[in-house]
């Protein structure tokens, strides 16, 4: 049974989404992954907000852009934590999709991450699960060693090549 559902509008929104569910998947995550258009196609939409608790989903992360009301109504839908990604636009650069986004009304919370960021959508709900799961907490605090290692080992470059030879 997956514990997060991932819903694009578009897929045009692969890209980022695909992000997200690679980190799931590392994490050990289950996930289901659906394009629907909460504007083309209402009834489907509304269909998958109203059943993905009894799915057993535990957080759904929404990406969309321009108007993007599929990470405000799904949250408007589902009881449990929504993340919305704000997908870059071309007309305003994804602005439009973030303020959309960002700007819910209160009582309709949605967690939102920055334009385009897939990556930190995964690891948001990984950290939602990983609050009543002890094993998952530990694969999220080694994710995080790699992260510092490998910021450690370019220090370690730069400070035997120096600033001018680095990534000669």
């Amino acid at each position: 049974m997956a514990q997060v559902g991932i819903v694009m509008g578009s897929d045009s929104d692969m890209p980022v989404m695909a992000k997200a569910a690679d980190i799931l998947e590392e994490l050990g995550i289950s996930y289901e992954m659906k394009i629907i258009s909460a504007h083309r196609e209402p009834d489907v939409f509304f269909e998958y907000a109203k059943t993905a608790e009894e799915k057993g989903f535990k957080v759904i992360i929404a990406g969309a852009g321009m108007a993007a009301h599929l990470p405000g109504m799904c949250a408007a839908i589902f009881p449990l934590p929504v993340i919305g990604i704000p997908m870059h636009t071309t007309s305003l650069g994804g602005r439009d999709s973030l303020y959309s986004i960002v700007q819910m009304p209160s009582g309709i919370p949605v967690a939102t991450v920055a334009i385009n960021g897939g990556a930190n959508a995964g690891l948001l709900a990984a950290k939602i699960l990983a609050t009543s799961d002890a094993a998952l907490l530990e694969k999220l605090k080694a994710y995080s060693q790699t992260l510092k290692e490998s910021v450690q080992k370019k220090d370690a470059k730069l400070q035997e090549t120096g600033y001018k030879n680095y990534g000669k």
